[in-house]
């Protein structure tokens, strides 16, 4: 009888269920699959969702939260790690002290304060609490345009407004962040990645779809690409184009304007450097 084969990298996402199976811990699960990374998830809140709209959010006690993390953190060597929807600033400073500890760990944090159907995914001061609480931690914060405005508390109207609003992002502690261009008007998709080595632009077409869940696999995309031992730049590069792809093969599964992305069939699974 042969042995077990080696694991294959290990990610961790943090995150909301969508019942409609198009963003959170769903799409961040298939989007892990996709790069041959092993997920494994803590659940913050649990949605009843479908492409038409939210239609009840129960979030989970700080406890539980903790619980799970703290019950994954012990058993895997976890690589990377991606958080999604908090919901409160009590979750989002329980998510925070829990990882406190593991500062090794290459931590993504995807700021989710609204669906794509418009639903508000936050309560109370989470903004204020991301700050407090994750950024400092955090390797890479990926805000789209409104989630920045939320965040500043000021208006981007602008690619000039985006560079300012990345070096304000970076000034509150995170160390690089994506700052995603698609709320702005245009043809053309303009994505910013500010970090210590400088600005990058991601120019790409846009597509006149409004894909679910896009926000939520760019994130974990980048989480599995570091997993794997790519370098930041490189792994955004990457997960922009494999949300390209899946975005290129989405399709509508319900009732609702919204299209799901096809995260397997997007799947190009790089190599994966083992021990």
């Amino acid at each position: 009888m042969s042995l077990p084969r080696t694991a294959p990298p290990i990610a961790l996402t943090i995150a909301g269920s969508d019942s409609g199976g198009g963003a959170g811990i769903q799409a961040d699960l298939r989007t892990f699959a996709a790069f041959g990374v092993h997920g494994l998830s803590a659940i913050t809140a649990v949605t009843a969702q479908n492409t038409r709209g939210v239609e009840a959010i129960e979030l989970l006690p700080a406890a539980a939260v903790r619980a799970q993390i703290k019950a994954v953190l012990e058993d895997f060597p976890v690589a990377a790690i991606k958080t999604g929807m908090l919901g409160t600033a009590n979750l989002a400073r329980t998510v925070g002290n829990a990882l406190a500890t593991r500062p090794h760990i290459a931590l993504i944090v995807d700021p989710v304060l609204v669906a794509t159907t418009g639903a508000a995914l936050s309560r109370g001061r989470l903004s204020a609490a991301l700050c407090r609480h994750l950024l400092a931690r955090a390797d890479l914060l990926t805000p789209n345009v409104p989630e920045a405005e939320e965040l500043l508390n000021r208006r981007i109207r602008s690619q000039s407004d985006m560079l300012e609003a990345a070096a304000a992002l970076r000034a509150l502690g995170a160390r690089a962040v994506l700052l995603k261009g698609g709320h702005l008007p245009g043809t053309q998709v303009h994505d910013l990645l500010a970090s210590k080595a400088g600005a990058r632009w991601f120019t790409h077409p846009r597509v006149d779809v409004e894909g679910h869940g896009t926000g939520c696999t760019l994130a974990a995309a980048i989480a599995a690409g570091m997993a794997c031992g790519s370098e930041l730049e490189v792994a955004t590069e990457a997960a922009i184009a494999f949300v390209a792809r899946a975005l290129a093969l989405a399709y509508r599964p319900g009732q609702g304007r919204v299209v799901v992305l096809d995260h397997l069939g997007a799947r190009q699974v790089p190599e994966i450097r083992r021990p």
